[in-house]
């Protein structure tokens, strides 16, 4: 036991009292598993011309006839340049994405009345086509009104103007009609049932308006469309929070939630969010941001027991809001997906895992939600960053590293997990505020199961629970672990095996997360686990329980048959900063383990590294690739693992900056719009921003795939312009911005500006305490810029 834990848990617990004393927490798991519902939900097409099958039923997704747990994460294509495109649905499937889900957003096509623009950026069929290429499943959304931040929900002005929308109003579903056959030519010939990637479609978003017209017979009217147009595909969803109504059976909901509530009104940090509390009699967590308001419980709690757990947006980020500023954490992130998947979640969908930035509006007006547009909320004219794991121009955010591990399970172990129920313990929280309590779950199906676990609350301390140990009773007898007591740390979280069957390994239990599976030839099986911080790593064996410790080492526990003709069945524990540079790759025809600091992927066949700065390029990977080539490249074995190294580029460009302009004071931040709360200041008041001059140099390093331009600043809004040309913005939140410069095709030696509007302190907006800035005395705004650099991407392929 860490003995610095185990004094800081004491500490903890004297400043938040008391928790209950050491007691073993108990839960009973030997109720039979209902026996899935098929044949009432009307899903599209599920063949494709391979004979391969998309299904579902009431309990989970099939694939071929076998049960599915796939991850999802939204990229959206028109919010980022489609040179973008190949290389970051490639890094999506690296980091264990299966399905990529997009908006098409009908003023990104349409913005005026006449022809629509399928072009450039906003090619979807390209998009979809790569994607499929990248081996990724596409789920289109299709809207008429899709949110996503967007002006009007993506609705063009010309159609708000002239007539009503979300409802089944003649003229409405005739320019709806002819948007749905455009986006069914766009994806004609890429359904399931012909062979392509599209299995599903979104239809409106976030949807609980009742009356006549609307409600169920708007969803009904928009599917009769969809299915018009040509779009045949195995599933048709809609959001399911916020008190959705749609046609039961005829689509399917799916779920979200997020950490933090940027759209909320409060200046101060919020009560505990329902992500980080296991849920047991409902899939709805909390407040999503819907712009409309529910007037009752929607179809979605009725029809709990007739359709899948399916998810769309849990936040893998937050949005840019101007009143509320949030910065989430990637523990505050993570620790969501074992109380998801533990709360049985069947589908893991991300929204956003790519962030991105608004096109160009034709008709000047910005194509971003806002409060003059009759929004509920304030975003940047351009940025759509979102905190996402893959940042705008393919930036590797520290919590994707946290994510990965958890695809890579759902990967392996998902087939099982999906036809697990849920089970609640004896004693669970009553409401997310409950600190105190165990917040845990158990997923089984006779005596196979995972148990979940998560002591981490965003902006909370929870108390360590000490003296834990876990009594699961399953059909076959009772499983008690670990095999003493031990204490959990606040901010753990962590998924356990129960009755894990290791390619004839018999393991009954072990406190560590299960990973991946590696078949590495000659070396024999190899299991991946990763060690709970704090925890030591237990495995209960057919021999005995041996506490495993990560040593970078295969360690034996067994044979495939049991006897020693069998092939060897091996253990590779992982400590948390080692599973954090994991990435499992398929490379010259076998799955691999790389690990890396900067981003691996494959492209060609060819593994792929990318990454910022000076620092080397370098890669662990087991097994060992054949004949690993590249210029430059240092091959070296080290113990089980290939070492690849590249050496990296120290020539940096160097960024000219000076002060052009001295802030004026900054107007009083109003308060108004619908949620009347801090509005974001108009144009004329970007006359009183500070303004810097940034020259680049007259050759941006050409060897380089990008150049990042990174700012550090402190303010309300900062803005950065290559003449007039706005290229990007941003709400001050602690968050360092970067921007891709090449996309800009800028001159050599172009002069950036940067416009930084003061914030003011009496400003009444949210920003995490952490990143707040200190006022002194008599101060009344600030308006920094702390740093400014250019930083290069670079990119090498490695032959195998």
């Amino acid at each position: 036991m860490n003995r610095i834990r185990t004094l800081g848990a004491a500490l903890l617990l004297a400043a938040l009292g008391p928790v209950a004393a050491a007691d073993t927490l108990k839960l009973d798991a030997r109720a039979a598993v209902a026996t899935p519902l098929t044949g009432h939900l009307k899903l599209g097409t599920a063949t494709s011309p391979k004979g391969e099958t998309l299904a579902a039923n009431n309990q989970y997704l099939l694939q071929d006839g076998k049960p599915w747990l796939p991850v999802m994460g939204e990229y959206h294509y028109s919010r980022a340049p489609a040179a973008q495109w190949d290389t970051e649905l490639r890094l999506m499937k690296a980091a264990g994405i299966d399905i990529v889900a997009s908006y098409v957003f009908w003023n990104h096509h349409q913005e005026q009345p006449g022809a629509f623009n399928w072009k450039g950026n906003r090619d979807l069929r390209r998009f979809v086509q790569l994607a499929q290429a990248a081996g990724l499943k596409v789920v289109v959304r299709l809207g008429p009104w899709a949110h996503g931040e967007s002006r009007y929900g993506g609705i063009p002005d010309w159609v708000v103007d002239k007539m009503p929308t979300r409802r089944n109003d003649a003229e409405y579903l005739g320019h709806v009609e002819k948007l749905y056959a455009e986006i069914g030519a766009q994806i004609k010939g890429l359904l399931w049932k012909d062979g392509g990637p599209v299995v599903g479609v979104q239809i409106e978003n976030e949807y609980n308006i009742r009356g006549a017209g609307r409600g169920e017979e708007h969803i009904s009217a928009l599917k009769a469309l969809a299915l018009k147009a040509g779009m045949d595909v195995p599933l048709y969803t809609v959001t399911g929070w916020d008190g959705t109504v749609y046609p039961s059976g005829e689509v399917t909901p799916v779920f979200g939630g997020y950490p933090d509530e940027p759209w909320a009104a409060s200046t101060k940090e919020l009560p505990p969010k329902e992500t980080h509390a296991f849920r047991f009699n409902t899939r709805v967590s909390g407040d999503l941001g819907a712009q409309t308001k529910s007037h009752g419980a929607g179809t979605a709690e009725t029809d709990k027991d007739k359709v899948p757990f399916l998810g769309a947006e849990y936040g893998p980020g937050l949005p840019a809001m101007y009143r509320r500023r949030t910065l989430v954490s990637p523990d505050d992130i993570a620790a969501m997906l074992p109380v998801q998947i533990g709360s049985g979640v069947n589908l893991l969908g991300y929204y956003m895992f790519h962030g991105g930035r608004n096109p160009v509006s034709v008709g000047g007006t910005g194509l971003e939600e806002s409060t003059l547009s009759g929004g509920d909320n304030d975003t940047p004219r351009i940025s759509y960053d979102f905190q996402a794991p893959l940042g705008p121009d393919g930036q590797q955010r520290p919590v994707l590293a946290k994510l990965r591990p958890f695809h890579y399970f759902l990967r392996d172990y998902g087939a099982a997990l999906a036809t697990m129920t849920v089970r609640q313990p004896e004693r669970s929280p009553a409401t997310p505020a409950d600190l105190q309590t165990p917040r845990w779950s158990v997923r089984n199906h006779g005596d196979s199961g995972f148990l979940f676990f998560n002591n981490h609350v965003r902006q909370y301390a929870v108390p360590a629970q000490l003296g834990v140990r876990f009594e699961v009773q399953l059909p076959g007898g009772t499983v008690t672990l670990p095999s003493a007591p031990v204490d959990i740390p606040n901010g753990a979280y962590f998924i356990w095996p129960i009755s894990l069957d290791l390619d004839g390994v018999k393991l009954r239990y072990a406190t560590a997360q299960p990973v991946t599976r590696v078949d590495a030839g000659a070396l024999g099986i190899v299991h991946v686990f990763a060690t709970t911080a704090g925890i030591p790593a237990e495995f209960a064996l057919p021999d005995g329980v041996k506490t495993l410790k990560p040593d970078a080492s295969l360690q034996r526990i067994g044979t495939t048959d049991g006897t020693s003709k069998g092939r060897a069945v091996s253990v590779l524990l992982l400590a948390p900063e080692q599973v954090e540079q994991l990435s499992v790759l398929d490379i010259a025809g076998q799955r691999r383990l790389v690990f890396s600091e900067q981003q691996a992927w494959v492209a060609d066949g060819k593994l792929q590294l990318r990454g910022v700065g000076p620092q080397s390029l370098s890669a662990a990977v087991f097994p060992a690739l054949p004949k690993p080539r590249a210029a430059g490249l240092q091959v070296k074995q080290d113990g089980l693992l290939q070492r690849l190294e590249l050496a990296g580029d120290n020539a940096q460009p160097t960024l000219h900056i000076s002060a052009t302009r001295k802030a004026g004071n900054a107007p009083r931040i109003l308060k108004g719009g619908l949620a009347n709360a801090a509005v974001q200041p108009v144009p004329e008041a970007f006359a009183n921003a500070a303004t810097w001059s940034l020259e680049l140099p007259a050759e941006l390093a050409p060897q380089a795939e990008d150049v990042l331009l990174q700012l550090d600043f402190v303010g309300d809004i900062g803005r950065v312009f290559a003449d007039t040309q706005m290229l990007d913005d941003w709400y001050y939140n602690g968050q360092r911005w970067e921007i891709g410069l090449r996309q800009f095709a800028l001159r050599p030696g172009a002069e950036l500006q940067l416009s930084v509007l003061p914030l003011r302190a009496d400003a009444p907006i949210y920003i995490d305490a952490a990143h707040r800035p200190v006022f002194a005395a008599g101060q009344t705004q600030i308006a920094e810029l702390r740093g400014a650099r250019l930083l290069t991407v670079r990119r090498s392929v490695i032959e195998p």
